[in-house]
């Protein structure tokens, strides 16, 4: 069985194809499933970097999606066939956040979906959406899941909000789908224009480049009617967090998922306590937060953005390309 293992003390050079030794059938409570594709994430991106040390040899990759080949004994979720995707935390059934590491994610504290067959417990995964092949499946589980998260489980989204959205990665470009989809109205920024007129097509409403505007808070404050947006999806930390303050409205809700520009810096309390505002963090969610997202899905009219896809073995080069920044929504991994 074909596999990508991360060598010790990481880097993307220390990633390397090898066979590993086929996993066998299923027993009770657990699915074989035939792997077809996975997608990168910044997540990934720290681990493979070896911004984050993973055990010697760890298989990388947290999302993972394909066709379940057995079913062990009583699992009554899946049958042989079915299109399935993995769950970012597959110990969080349900309920309220009870995990705030990453010693059970795959491809970080266990080993992820970069192989070509695994057997795991039924509990581990979810249907995908109907009709979606591997990789855009598997895009669900951390991107779009997060996405979901901050604006429907948490943020409570509904028709007629105002939606502000940093950058045009992947948790973005997936919020601006879902946000559209649910009838809001959306804000999003980019240091390319090319990329903003891209994020155009797909609905976004207001577009601000924010290398040429210096204060562009409150131009996006102003576009909301000069009241500020309901919600926040702040994916860039530190140095945005200041912005994302000034945009949104007051009471409104910023969902704190991303460190791109840092793993600390300073709060502006003042700003946030005038504007009384929600500043939440998050990380993924819930198994069952997932199907109920993949039941919105199949109720929705839209794929996901992958701008590119690499094979198995092209793994290190899928994240040199994300390192670039140059791509516009999810980097895919297809074999």
């Amino acid at each position: 069985m074909k596999a990508v293992a991360l060598r010790a003390p990481g880097g993307l050079d220390r990633l390397e194809v090898v066979d590993r030794a086929d996993p066998g059938q299923p027993g009770a409570g657990e699915i074989r499933v035939a792997l077809r594709g996975s997608s990168l994430n910044f997540h990934d991106y720290i681990v493979v970097s070896g911004k984050s040390p993973a055990e010697d040899g760890r298989v990388p990759m947290a999302d993972g999606a394909g066709t379940v080949e057995a079913v062990g004994e009583g699992v009554t979720d899946f049958a042989v066939g079915d299109m399935v995707v993995s769950c970012f935390f597959p110990d969080w059934q349900d309920g309220g956040p009870t995990v705030g590491d990453f010693a059970r994610t795959p491809g970080d504290g266990i080993d992820g979906f970069a192989q070509e067959v695994v057997v795991l417990p039924a509990t581990a995964f979810t249907l995908a959406p109907k009709g979606w092949d591997a990789v855009e499946a598997a895009t669900i589980t951390t991107a779009g899941l997060t996405a979901w998260r901050a604006l429907v489980v948490d943020g409570g989204l509904k028709a007629g909000d105002r939606v502000l959205l940093l950058g045009t990665g992947g948790v973005s470009i997936w919020a601006l789908q879902i946000a559209k989809a649910m009838g809001a109205k959306v804000a999003i920024t980019s240091s390319s224009d090319e990329k903003l007129t891209r994020a155009k097509a797909l609905g976004a409403d207001f577009t601000v480049n924010y290398r040429s505007d210096g204060n562009w808070g409150a131009t996006i404050a102003d576009w909301a009617e000069g009241r500020g947006v309901d919600h926040v999806v702040e994916v860039g930390g530190p140095a945005t967090l200041a912005q994302s303050i000034a945009a949104v409205r007051v009471g409104g809700h910023i969902s704190l998922i991303g460190v791109l520009t840092g793993m600390g810096g300073e709060v502006p309390t003042a700003a946030l306590m005038a504007k009384q505002a929600r500043l939440q963090g998050l990380i993924v969610g819930s198994r069952r937060e997932q199907q109920e997202f993949v039941r919105a899905l199949d109720a929705m009219a839209f794929r996901p953005v992958v701008d590119r896809r690499f094979g198995l073995e092209e793994l290190a080069e899928a994240f040199r390309y994300q390192e670039d920044g140059d791509h516009f929504g999810k980097i895919g991994v297809g074999w």
